[in-house]
């Protein structure tokens, strides 16, 4: 089975609009996603990246309009400058790396707390916030936030973190399928051509 190792920022507006589509990929493709958030602010900090806040005015702007562009294309209407637009993104960060290892639906979870914060005007720094999201999807919100709070989840986030940057990612979302990088929701297509062009057993189910 071919594995896709997903690198993505929790605050990331682009991975939440490359969500279902990376999904689907999957699906088609009998892909396993790796799911592993990362510390954003410290990949820029290592990698010359630079955060929303402190970028030129003229890119600012043009965010705003790509978004608007894939928010028509895909009718996935979000806030672009929501009221709490990224908080500190550690806890749910962690919160989404507990869930994974509990072996609970990571995909779900993750895409969900995306939303509390570009369409639901939640701050997701907020552990009340992270455990009313984990609440809507039925899924164990105490027993989640017990392993976030956990050093060894803390430990796995850092390490996903370095293991990004080790792997020359930069920015978010980030696919990885056999070591070549794929940058941003708008590369999904080259990825699935990626996907399906491997020597795989079962390639034969990848659908166009």
């Amino acid at each position: 089975m071919s594995i896709i190792d997903y690198y993505f920022w929790i605050n990331s507006d682009w991975a939440y609009l490359g969500a279902d589509r990376l999904e689907a990929i999957a699906v088609r493709c009998n892909a396993t996603i790796r799911y592993k958030p990362v510390d954003l602010l410290d990949v820029y900090a290592r990698t010359g990246g630079i955060p929303l806040g402190q970028r030129a005015p003229e890119r600012r702007a043009y965010r705003e309009a790509e978004l608007k562009r894939w928010m028509q294309r895909l009718n996935m209407p979000l806030n672009i400058t929501p009221r709490y637009m990224c908080p500190n993104g550690d806890l749910a960060s962690r919160f989404t790396i507990a869930a994974d290892q509990l072996g609970l639906n990571v995909a779900a979870l993750y895409k969900a707390i995306l939303e509390a914060e570009w369409c639901k005007e939640q701050d997701i720094s907020d552990a009340k916030v992270l455990l009313a999201v984990a609440a809507t999807l039925d899924l164990p919100g105490d027993r989640i936030m017990q392993g976030a709070l956990a050093d060894e989840i803390n430990a796995l986030y850092r390490q996903y973190t370095d293991e990004a940057v080790a792997q020359g990612v930069f920015g978010s979302p980030t696919y990885v399928f056999n070591g070549e990088l794929f940058w941003g929701q708008d590369r999904l297509e080259f990825l699935e051509v990626a996907v399906a062009a491997a020597p795989s057993p079962v390639r034969s189910l990848c659908q166009s």
